[in-house]
């Protein structure tokens, strides 16, 4: 692939609703521009985009995939960003490599809320959005409806560019409104015909003539007197209302069969912000341009971590113009990097390059420390902003099949972080559980089957056990007493202890001991005999907190008492003891806040309820969102995630943090009980 320079380089991420047809479109684009020779399938696993294993065998994109594409004399670096919620990390990173977004709609389906999200991620990263109407061969497919959507939803700001002739209910021609011309289409060959008279199709190019005169004084002045605008300033007037966010352009066609989508590509080329038109945001919040003559500096947006191929960073060069075998420093680590050698990406392929211009996405192997998101500059002073994935939020235990596969799956799940920092995995020291953390089922699912064909290792998913706890309600004295004679020295320990309920986490040990009943340097003795005992409680094992015991007086013998013998008396006050202050079971409860849309907000409550929950507060947030505060059990909360994605069709955002630990309902309790004796 040749050089190109930046004023000739477009970042287009591909986003939209799962199913809304970004990954065939892509295969379109890719065949229209002669980097392929048909358009794939993505039910026959043959599309460039899905070439990942998890890919081929769900038949729907997983990972963000980049191929640079050359058409018309412009590069194109298209960024196929996945539609499923469960892989909403790939979104992250493709918009932190994009410039621009190109969201896929179905003319069926319509503006759904994958779409929705797509739309307010990318303009609230400043990013330039068109809109695609695609699918229009489906049964029930309507480009009108579908545009009246966009336009109800985001205003002055939806300006078509390509809309449909439909005659009843058959598709006639496509008509480019720039032109005002008529095409037909078979395929991706499109040939002129008569434009047809339409009052529809006037008003849609009045939308477009407007939309244009309001991005420049000159054009506003030419429009009111009545002028034609010429094809330049049309041009003109798309490219700086797209660039500064005053227009999104809507184009429309058939994927499958690559419909019109000439039209649009070719438009896109013309209208869309370059590289050299755009800036990038560094981590203290100000905006830098891609300078190819500055000192060397990329950013990481995403890593491929494989147990064979090694490590494949993708990087979007911030500044400079990057040559192999140059050694930068990571601006997390201060560690120095040799960057050997350069690729392009084409998919699952990658084209080896001499150089990576500023802005220019690319492509290198074997970058040891570096993980997604890093900065690497000539001296490590340069940082761009972060990317914000969204936090994991469904957890499942995990369990190895094999006895002795727990190293490889540990070391499996660290390269698996590398790769999808949407995932967290972490052990449990109180239930002695290794914890998967992910973004939803299918999420989890694509973790497990990729570790077992990947890394050769099989688990077993459970639901995570609750770390309950036991504490006291009422206050109790007892004695514990401690004798054994087996000739020769004895064991004795005698002591009184009181037993009664306090607010601290960890036990309060006191002394009240007088007249040397207990001699001190057996009191250490005792506390340890006390503490190791909280470690396991009388109900159900857990352990006890709440608890201050004094020690107030006691007996010993000068020969036979010793250390152990005051441990094991101490033991046995607290298994005699704690039986008798009405111990209960406590859970975990957590602060949860969810936001939600107005019209699912009883919905949402009333599922709350269901899980025992507590509504504290709610408080209206933009985009007419509402944020429920509340209190829940841990233990109810582990299909959550799921419920809402059910309840709200994917909108609902939430946070579920620890907060304190309540007593379980005595009916609950009791089953918890039972189930661990």
């Amino acid at each position: 692939m040749k050089q190109y320079p930046q004023n000739l380089i477009h970042n287009i991420a591909l986003l939209g609703h799962g199913g809304s047809g970004k990954t065939t479109l892509a295969d379109a684009m890719l065949f229209y521009a002669g980097a392929t020779d048909r358009i794939g399938k993505t039910g026959d696993s043959t599309t460039v985009m899905d070439f990942d294993a998890e890919e081929k065998k769900r038949k729907v994109s997983v990972s963000t995939a980049v191929y640079a594409l050359e058409a018309s004399g412009h590069k194109i670096n298209l960024i196929d960003a996945p539609g499923l919620f469960d892989f909403a990390g790939g979104v992250c990173e493709a918009l932190a490599a994009a410039d621009s977004a190109i969201i896929a709609v179905s003319g069926k389906s319509g503006l759904t809320v994958g779409a929705k999200q797509s739309f307010e991620k990318a303009r609230t990263l400043g990013k330039s959005v068109a809109f695609f109407v695609g699918k229009l061969d489906s049964t029930h497919a309507h480009f009108y409806r579908v545009l009246s959507a966009l336009a109800g939803n985001y205003g002055a700001v939806i300006c078509p560019i390509v809309v449909p002739y439909i005659e009843g209910d058959e598709l006639k021609c496509y008509i480019n409104l720039i032109e005002n011309k008529a095409y037909s289409c078979n395929g991706i060959e499109m040939k002129e015909m008569r434009l047809p008279v339409s009052s529809e199709i006037d008003d849609m190019r009045s939308m477009l003539l407007e939309a244009i005169a309001s991005t420049n004084e000159e054009l506003m002045e030419k429009y009111f007197a009545g002028e034609e605008f010429t094809e330049e300033e049309m041009i003109s007037g798309l490219s700086l209302g797209v660039k500064n966010g005053d227009i999104c352009p809507v184009y429309c066609g058939i994927q499958q069969t690559g419909d019109a989508v000439p039209m649009m590509l070719d438009n896109l080329i013309r209208i869309m912000p370059s590289v050299a038109d755009c800036t990038y945001k560094t981590a203290d919040g100000k905006d830098e341009a891609y300078t190819a003559d500055g000192d060397i500096a990329l950013t990481v947006f995403k890593t491929i971590a494989d147990p064979f191929v090694g490590k494949l960073s993708y990087f979007k060069v911030l500044s400079g113009t990057l040559k192999g075998d140059t050694r930068l420093i990571n601006n997390r680590t201060s560690e120095e990097e040799r960057l050997s050698k350069l690729m392009f990406l084409k998919g699952g392929k990658q084209e080896d390059t001499a150089e990576i211009v500023a802005g220019d996405i690319g492509a290198v192997a074997k970058l040891g420390s570096v993980l997604t998101g890093d900065t690497l500059s000539v001296k490590g002073n340069i940082a761009a902003a972060k990317i914000d994935f969204p936090a994991p939020n469904l957890s499942v235990a995990v369990y190895p099949k094999a006895k002795g596969d727990e190293e490889k799956i540990t070391q499996a799940f660290n390269r698996m972080m590398e790769e999808d920092p949407t995932i967290s995995v972490y052990m449990n020291t109180e239930t002695k559980e290794q914890i998967l953390e992910a973004l939803g089922e299918q999420h989890i699912d694509v973790i497990v089957s990729r570790l077992k064909s990947k890394f050769g290792a099989e688990v077993e998913l459970t639901k995570p056990k609750i770390a309950y706890r036991e504490t006291i309600r009422k206050p109790v004295k007892v004695q514990g007493r401690h004798k054994k004679q087996s000739g020769g020295h004895g064991q004795f320990g005698d002591v009184w202890i009181r037993f009664e309920p306090c607010e601290s986490e960890e036990l309060v040990f006191e002394d009240e001991v007088f007249g040397g009943a207990v001699p001190k340097n057996f009191f250490p003795a005792v506390e340890k005999g006390l503490r190791e005992c909280t470690a396991k409680g009388v109900l159900a094992g857990y352990p006890v907190v709440g608890v201050k015991a004094v020690l107030y007086d006691g007996s010993y013998h000068p020969v036979d008492s010793s250390e152990m013998s005051f441990k094991m008396a101490a033991a046995i006050a607290f298994k005699e003891g704690i039986p008798q202050t009405s111990p209960v079971l406590l859970e975990p409860i957590g602060t949860l806040k969810v936001t939600v849309p107005d019209e699912m907000l009883g919905d949402v409550i009333g599922d709350i309820n269901k899980r025992r929950g507590r509504i504290i507060g709610m408080n209206p947030v933009e985009n007419k969102l509402q944020e429920i505060i509340g209190e829940v059990p841990i233990a109810e909360m582990s299909d959550f995630s799921t419920a809402m994605r059910s309840i709200t069709q994917g909108t609902a955002v939430f946070t579920l943090e620890h907060a304190r630990y309540e007593e379980v309902p005595q009916q609950i309790a009791q089953k918890i009980i039972d189930a661990a004796k």
